[in-house]
């Protein structure tokens, strides 16, 4: 079978080594200017002039037919989206599955929604890459897929919720515990796939062995972690370092976040997606 693998651009993955990949663009829209999420944008000026701005900003989500131009060339499809409780992408990707199975009834596509974003995303992405290099059937990845899904996990850490918070994320009661002080709010995707607060510590370094407590109290024991961050290198070295002083056979990558990202993990921002003990 003819395998690809198509994710939107959350999984701040854009090409893969074996496999077909098309990574699909969301974008961050303001009043003045649009910025597509693909690997070309520079990140950092785009997180600078957000700084800068005082008027609203936005994520779109692909359309159903970015979705179904990103499924031509393969007659078995994966594709994974940011969780359908932040973004209207998996809804998007969902129709544009069954308006292209009408077309091309020989076509198998399965779309995961991940409950999730960011690096847990990339997780997904990197085990679909190892199942079709097995050669095994659509639905035995299928089943793989969903029983490896189960066992990532995604938390993240953040110096200012001000774009969440605008964009209906949070409350604004909520994005307020974080920037002041020094305070760093910790949280996760919940099982629900939104986005649920779990801690506020003072410090980048009190912030680096919470994150990492937590990895271990959800069952991490020297898996893969990947650490996507936006202009947060200092903390995210520091974490990988914590890890691996613990883990030595632990596989870290650390990776800097992609546009859709970086507007909601903000400066200094990273989030972590990592495999531990299973969801339920």
């Amino acid at each position: 079978m003819n395998y690809k693998i198509v994710s939107d651009s959350s999984s701040d993955i854009f090409a893969l080594d074996t496999t077909p990949f098309q990574s699909v663009p969301l974008k961050i829209i303001t009043d003045e200017k649009e910025f597509i999420d693909t690997e070309d944008l520079n990140v950092s000026e785009m997180t600078d002039y957000l700084k800068k701005y005082k008027g609203t900003s936005k994520s779109s989500c692909p359309n159903m037919e970015d979705y179904k131009d990103a499924f031509e060339g393969a007659d078995g499809i994966f594709c994974i989206t940011i969780t359908r409780n932040l973004s209207g992408s998996y809804n998007s990707a969902v129709l544009a599955v069954e308006d292209y199975i009408c077309d091309h009834p020989e076509v198998q596509a399965y779309v995961i929604d991940t409950l999730s974003a960011g690096p847990e995303l990339a997780l997904l992405v990197k085990k679909l890459e190892e199942l079709i290099a097995e050669n095994l059937s659509f639905d035995e990845i299928k089943e793989r897929i969903c029983e490896y899904k189960n066992t990532t996990h995604l938390l993240f850490c953040l110096e200012s919720m001000r774009n969440l918070a605008n964009n209906g994320r949070i409350s604004h009661a909520t994005a307020k515990m974080a920037g002041l002080l020094g305070i760093r709010a910790i949280g996760k995707a919940s099982l629900e796939g939104t986005l649920e607060m779990v801690s506020k510590v003072r410090g980048a370094d009190k912030a680096v062995g919470e994150i990492f407590d937590l990895m271990v109290a959800n069952g991490y024991c020297g898996g893969r972690v990947r650490i996507h961050h936006c202009d947060g290198i200092s903390s995210v070295e520091s974490l990988k370092a914590r890890i691996c002083e613990a883990y030595p056979e632990a596989d870290v990558t650390v990776e800097k976040a992609g546009a859709l990202c970086s507007f909601y993990a903000e400066p200094g921002g990273y989030l972590v997606g990592y495999e531990g003990a299973p969801k339920n």
